[in-house]
């Protein structure tokens, strides 16, 4: 990147993510408002908290959230980017409309995005993108003049994404007894989604057996599986993985589960595995529960010796990638000449989701793409 420092025509970010409970009391309402409109019964919804209850009711991404902010305002003001970071979650209290409507009204008028997802998928992209419209639809029934905002472009392969996740392998391994570290397999791990929502993934040119969801983690693995060979000097047997599966079972979700990898990795005789969680930005409930819970049991059943390595969270190497991406789009939208940072085959992501870009099953407004009802 250049040594530009002008964010213009940004005047704010908004750090965009899920949401979770604080409390026990949070657990049940937090739950509700993410299966709001599937009619899922609120006995049945007492038996999901259960992962939350074992945490005392607390989802670690509210604290991570609040962590990944201090970076972000701290590295900013490092490098003089003078742009204020607000916090605004889908799901749970900051809420998303809250926080526009504060920043609507301390003036802010160009904001960019940041989403605590990596990768192209309905739930990752573009269900945030009708959130957003969502928002700034309450927000015109108010009365208020509502903001541009634009989402940045999927840092899946972004040195600041992904050189943290290699370190964090590295670190894994070397946490492994000696005696079975040089045979360890990698796991990567991601969110499973419905194979129909993979297939529709991306944009419409991508569309396709596993869409661009597939293989945006496809390249991820092989990035990180190829800086472990060659800083370790060993070639290692991995594979991409799932984890996290909620939808109904007689429908088609991506396979195979991290717990029945972990079964074949022990019937075939593999000493030990790293898992790693390539799927998620930070160390929340599904890492917790899905990997270090429930998948780091299996392993003890079956006496396979398994690490689980970090996510990027609040990394500074992250938060200085979020400031290149603000000044990529910022120069971009200046039509400024900018490199555009990004690793392995796939290069860098579109700014501007095109339309039919991760379409979901009922058509809904969605902001911060070409097919945006807001301009």
């Amino acid at each position: 990147m250049s040594d530009e420092r002008d964010p213009a025509p940004y005047d704010a970010l908004l750090l965009l993510s899920f949401g979770g409970p604080e409390g026990p009391d949070d657990v049940v309402p937090f739950l509700e408002n993410v299966t709001r409109g599937r009619g899922i019964p609120k006995e049945r919804l007492k038996e999901v908290g259960q992962h939350y209850f074992l945490f005392g009711g607390v989802s670690p991404i509210n604290d991570q959230n609040r962590a990944l902010l201090d970076a972000l305002r701290k590295d900013f003001a490092d490098h003089g980017l003078e742009l204020p970071v607000h916090w605004g979650n889908r799901n749970w209290a900051p809420y998303l409309t809250d926080t526009l409507r504060e920043m609507v009204t301390a003036g802010h008028r160009r904001i960019a995005v940041l989403t605590t997802s990596a990768y192209a998928s309905y739930s990752g992209c573009r269900q945030y993108r009708e959130n957003l419209a969502d928002a700034l639809a309450t927000l015109e029934t108010e009365g208020l003049e509502l903001p541009r905002v634009d989402k940045l472009r999927h840092y899946f392969n972004h040195p600041g994404f992904v050189r943290p996740m290699i370190d964090g392998v590295l670190a894994s391994l070397a946490d492994l007894p000696e005696e079975v570290r040089a045979g360890a397999h990698l796991a990567f791990t991601t969110h499973s989604i419905p194979t129909s929502a993979a297939d529709a993934s991306g944009p419409g040119s991508e569309h396709g057996e596993g869409g661009a969801y597939v293989r945006q983690h496809l390249d991820v693995a092989r990035l990180i599986a190829a800086a472990v060979r060659e800083e370790t000097g060993i070639e290692r047997p991995w594979q991409l993985v799932y984890q996290s599966r909620s939808g109904a079972p007689h429908i088609p979700w991506l396979e195979p589960d991290i717990c029945d990898h972990l079964e074949e990795l022990h019937d075939i005789g593999a000493p030990a595995a790293v898992m790693v969680p390539i799927g998620f930005v930070s160390d929340h409930m599904e890492v917790l529960y899905d990997l270090d819970t429930e998948a780091t049991a299996k392993a003890a059943e079956l006496g396979l010796p398994v690490r689980r390595s970090r996510t990027v969270g609040a990394d500074p190497r992250f938060a200085a990638a979020v400031r290149e991406l603000v000044l990529e789009r910022a120069a971009t939208e200046g039509e400024v000449p900018v490199a555009r940072c990004a690793l392995g085959a796939l290069g860098p992501s579109h700014d501007l989701c095109p339309v039919g870009c991760c379409p979901a099953r009922a058509p809904r407004p969605a902001a911060a793409g070409a097919d945006s009802p807001y301009v």
